[in-house]
């Protein structure tokens, strides 16, 4: 004898799928990374990654305003400078890669968030995420002299009209330094996004040539976290919150859903999940090749993400996405 009630009775047609649907994926959602480089005229395609693009910041203001009319109501921004240094000057100078594109974005698209990366690979000349040990070539970062170039970093993004800083080389203590420096400058209104658990992961290969900042020696694995670990995930969540961070963010997102769930359960904050490099470059060759549905793999993806507990989703597949949600 079948059951009284029969979940199939709500999948029988379209529309009631719709109506019964528990998750929702919305461009609301969506946010879109950019990568600012030096020069006028520039959109240089990112070999590893498909439809990315390494852009001038006249090309950055024209992606920009793209991305508002598609609805997406933010994008992060990374930096490539001509120079790199040991002090990651590039980083936190007011005429800064990432300061010029803010600025820009903030004048022909005054209403589209602009999130600034608050990191400093990008800008070193040893391809990591602070100051090191002078003759050490293990990649570990000096915590306390880094948190002062973050500091410095995240003001001078704050001047150039970021909207909001999301600092992401996991050094203990990096909300909190951050916040009293924007406080500090007065600008007590601009909220932390904190790259809060983010994993020491083998996905952010095509991120490194889109960004150039490969370390030059060792790894990341003494600041990033080991794969293999949850209490110690939130762990860091319990101190950004408690320093003051406005809100959370996972990365990667594809195989740490579970973590995504977790932080989400956990607190009150709005969670973020970082689509990165690695998961994009998968699907685009798999759907270059004729292996999967791209659009069908894509959103169900994203929806996963949203499912588990995501508020906010960065992803390269935004533009698609938004395109395809109208």
């Amino acid at each position: 004898m079948y059951p009284t009630h029969r979940p199939r009775r709500l999948r029988t047609h379209p529309q009631l799928r719709r109506m019964v649907r528990e998750t929702v994926l919305t461009t609301s959602d969506l946010i879109y990374p950019l990568f600012a480089v030096p020069g006028e005229g520039i959109a240089q395609e990112v070999k590893s990654m498909p439809g990315v693009y390494q852009l001038s910041v006249d090309k950055i203001v024209e992606e920009a305003k793209e991305v508002y009319d598609l609805g997406i109501p933010a994008i992060i921004l990374f930096g490539i400078p001509e120079d790199k240094d040991v002090d990651a000057t590039g980083a936190w100078h007011d005429c800064g890669i990432v300061q010029k594109a803010a600025t820009a974005v903030k004048k022909a698209v005054p209403d589209l968030i602009v999130i600034a990366d608050t990191c400093l690979c990008e800008y070193t000349s040893h391809g990591h995420c602070g100051y090191l040990q002078v003759g050490d070539l293990t990649g570990r970062v000096l915590n306390d002299p880094t948190l002062e170039l973050l500091k410095k970093t995240a003001v001078s993004q704050a001047k150039a009209g970021a909207d909001i800083i999301a600092p992401s080389g996991m050094m203990d203590g990096f909300v909190q330094a951050i916040r009293e420096g924007l406080d500090a400058a007065g600008f007590q209104d601009i909220p932390i996004l904190s790259y809060a658990a983010k994993y020491a992961s083998a996905y952010y290969g095509p991120f490194r040539d889109a960004a150039d900042s490969s370390p030059q020696f060792g790894d990341r694995r003494t600041y990033q976290m080991d794969p293999g670990n949850t209490r110690e995930a939130m762990k860091e969540i319990a101190l950004d919150i408690a320093e003051g961070a406005d809100m959370l963010m996972v990365k990667p997102a594809l195989a740490y859903m579970d973590i995504i769930w977790r932080v989400k359960e956990a607190s009150n904050l709005p969670v973020a999940a970082y689509n990165v490099s690695g998961e994009y470059s998968m699907v685009k060759a798999a759907a270059l090749n004729g292996w999967i549905d791209e659009r069908r793999v894509v959103m169900e993806t994203l929806t996963g993400f949203k499912r588990a507990g995501a508020d906010l989703i960065l992803t390269y597949h935004a533009k698609e996405a938004a395109r395809w949600l109208r």
